[in-house]
């Protein structure tokens, strides 16, 4: 009944949009804002992970512009803008190779020849000659952000019995840099070997700021260093910190180099400080982004450098001047800009102007083009679907409340219509590095089903998310399932106080630290009527000798797991499972290295050894979350239909009263 119920959601929702785009990311403009390319999802049915394409905005409606059959994905215009390079996997599903679209050429977009291993991003060199490729072998790992695993292309022909081996690094798990000159066609490695290249950006025409270790595993990412790579293949260390680097680019004349320093718990989620280091020198400034956390960077020219970033729950674009460090905000709006990313995006054009993909919880996501003389809206994903779940979705509002040590914390509450009090399900982000805000959907599809059955949702941004500067951040270093654990239920407490929640009825539901978050609270709190980690860590010490991001855990909680009563030990949920009284839906990914299945077991297995419901799902096609169909459809049923039996809201009540009176 409930896998129907949420299959009838998920058709009125997508099935209108069928062929369009949804999901939109990766905006980018053309210099003079003339043309734009975004990436956006493409699903014809409710089966398998959609197909991705490139969307134009013309005439106030998306056209696509990239071939049908193949996916493609991150498309930027060459600096003069007459040429689209994109990232196509049609020669090999799942394998992105370099394509080019000239626009006083007819016909297909030319492929350019294949790397390697599959692209995962490109950027055009300041003078247009070169493109620069970061390549993942078909072995790299991927982060939690991009569903864990390996990055293995094409189908395993290896038989049945064939072991899995581990023998220490193989050279298909490397990143590294190509270079791509159209004019002559040649491609040509620029990164040395053993050298692992996470990210990277021009630095002037001539050399390329990039983000290295010395090893490929995902944990190395955290110690990884802001190095300088001459197109000889010559690399220079810049700068090392404390914390972690990302987002490096160079001025256009290769003077200055930017980058972001920030405390993070995944790769890819960079929101830090802006950090601009001398070419020269190598001496280091601070800019002063006035709390907002960095999370991208684009150089307009020489003097000018743009960013994007979240400031509590405002998306930010700014333009700092490089002579005296001076910010000019172009944008500040309570509107999501990150398109379905985890952080805020956009593209810059030469008179600082400022391409956003805008989106709130009640509105579906439209290309933005923002200036001084004010928006234009260029295109809208509305459609009759995104008209049904406004029906249903009820409202979102921003929230705060005070922790017990004075802290405020934000937080945007979803909730029916009606006066309540309401059943309450807090949503739990993960990261713990990263933040709710205001989103269509908030990012996750139960959300408004959940709400449509009469349950009102809280999004909390508790001690340690993004958006509130590197201090605030830093508060959950050393301290996960401390002081964080009494963010979450003080704002429990004042919605009860404040005569929205009934505070006996209490979920909570959260992915990888938010699975950690929500197995670990009915641990510390008899409260809660129901519970749903996803892809949670429960034993921080066979977590360390499991996944492939043990340093992030130890470093996090501050302890070693040689040592007996550390952290490791007294912050693990699964010792703590006598105290639980929650039933608890355990939720897990065959192929998550992260956070690997056998966490969810342990705890399964401990939450039943001391008489406590609970049921154990391991998908054997996901990794890090549950994110392709069917596999979403039936997440989404069991979720729904396990919280409606243990904190039933006004719907399922509303249900059960006519069972009652047709079987009378």
């Amino acid at each position: 009944m409930q896998y129907e119920r949420v299959l009838e959601h998920l058709r009125a929702l997508h099935g209108p949009g069928f062929g369009g785009p949804s999901s939109l990311r990766e905006p980018h403009v053309t210099r003079d804002g003339t043309r734009t390319v975004v990436t956006a999802d493409v699903l014809h049915k409710l089966a398998g992970a959609p197909r991705t394409a490139l969307f134009t905005a013309e005439d106030g409606r998306f056209r696509q512009v990239s071939a049908p059959g193949a996916s493609a994905r991150a498309g930027r215009f060459s600096p003069d803008g007459r040429t689209l390079a994109f990232l196509s996997d049609r020669a090999n599903k799942g394998v992105y190779q370099l394509h080019l679209w000239a626009q006083d050429r007819l016909g297909e977009a030319q492929a350019a020849p294949a790397v390697p291993g599959t692209v995962e991003y490109l950027y055009w060199s300041p003078d247009g000659r070169r493109i620069l490729l970061g390549v993942a072998g078909l072995g790299a790992e991927l982060s939690g952000g991009q569903g864990s695993g390996t990055n293995r292309g094409g189908i395993d022909d290896a038989p049945p019995w064939f072991p899995r081996v581990d023998a220490g690094v193989a050279d298909e798990a490397w990143r590294s840099l190509w270079l791509y000159t159209p004019a002559t066609g040649v491609l040509e490695r620029l990164s040395p070997e053993g050298l692992n290249c996470w990210e990277a950006g021009w630095c002037g025409p001539g050399r390329v700021a990039a983000i290295t270790s010395e090893a490929p595993w995902e944990d190395a990412w955290y110690g990884a260093v802001l190095s300088l790579i001459d197109l000889d293949g010559a690399v220079h260390e810049v700068l090392d910190s404390e914390v972690q680097l990302g987002l490096p680019t160079g001025s256009p004349n290769g003077s200055w180099v930017a980058v972001a320093e920030a405390v993070c718990s995944d790769r890819w989620l960079v929101a830090g400080d802006l950090l601009l280091i001398d070419g020269v020198s190598g001496a280091v400034r601070r800019i002063d982004t006035r709390g907002t956390d960095v999370t991208r960077l684009e150089w307009i020219d020489d003097e000018r450098l743009g960013y994007l970033g979240q400031r509590r729950l405002h998306s930010v674009a700014g333009i700092v001047r490089i002579d005296d460090g001076s910010v000019r905000e172009v944008l500040v709006t309570a509107n999501a800009c990150g398109g379905s990313t985890f952080h805020t995006d956009g593209a810059f054009t030469d008179d600082g102007r400022v391409c956003t993909i805008q989106e709130s919880y009640r509105l579906p996501q439209q290309l933005v083009l923002s200036g001084s003389d004010g928006e234009r809206v260029l295109a809208s994903t509305a459609h009759p679907g995104t008209d049904y779940l406004r029906s249903v979705a009820g409202t979102a509002e921003a929230v705060t409340w005070n922790a017990p040590d004075g802290t405020e914390i934000d937080g945007i509450l979803c909730r029916p219509a009606g006066e309540g009090p309401f059943p309450l399900v807090v949503n739990i982000h993960g990261g713990p590095i990263w933040q709710f805000r205001d989103m269509w959907s908030m990012k996750y599809p139960w959300v408004p089903l959940l709400v449509s059955r009469g349950y009102a949702v809280l999004n909390p941004n508790p001690r340690g998310s993004s958006g509130r500067g590197q201090t605030f951040a830093n508060l959950v270093v050393g301290d996960m399932g401390g002081d964080d654990t009494r963010d979450y239920l003080s704002g429990i407490d004042a919605l009860v106080e404040r005569g929205v929640v009934d505070g006996t009825r209490v979920g909570l539901i959260g992915a990888s630290y938010g699975g950690y978050m929500s197995s670990w609270l009915v641990t510390q709190d008899t409260r809660f009527a129901a519970a749903v980690p996803i892809s949670p860590v429960t034993d921080w010490y066979s977590q360390g000798f499991t996944s492939n991001i043990a340093a992030w855990g130890n470093r996090f909680l501050d302890a070693d797991p040689a040592q007996p009563g550390s952290r490791v030990h007294t912050r693990s949920p699964v010792l703590h499972a006598g105290k639980a009284r929650t039933p608890c839906l355990n939720i897990a990914g065959a192929l998550d290295n992260c956070t690997p299945p056998t966490q969810a077991q342990e705890f399964h297995h401990a939450l039943r050894a001391h008489g406590v419901p609970s049921t154990l799902v391991i998908y054997p096609q996901e990794g890090h979350g549950v994110r392709a169909y069917p596999a979403q459809i039936d997440f989404m049923a069991r979720m729904l239909d396990w919280f409606e039996r243990y904190m039933p809201g006004e719907h399922a009540l509303g249900t059960h009263r006519n069972k009652e009176r047709t079987s009378v």
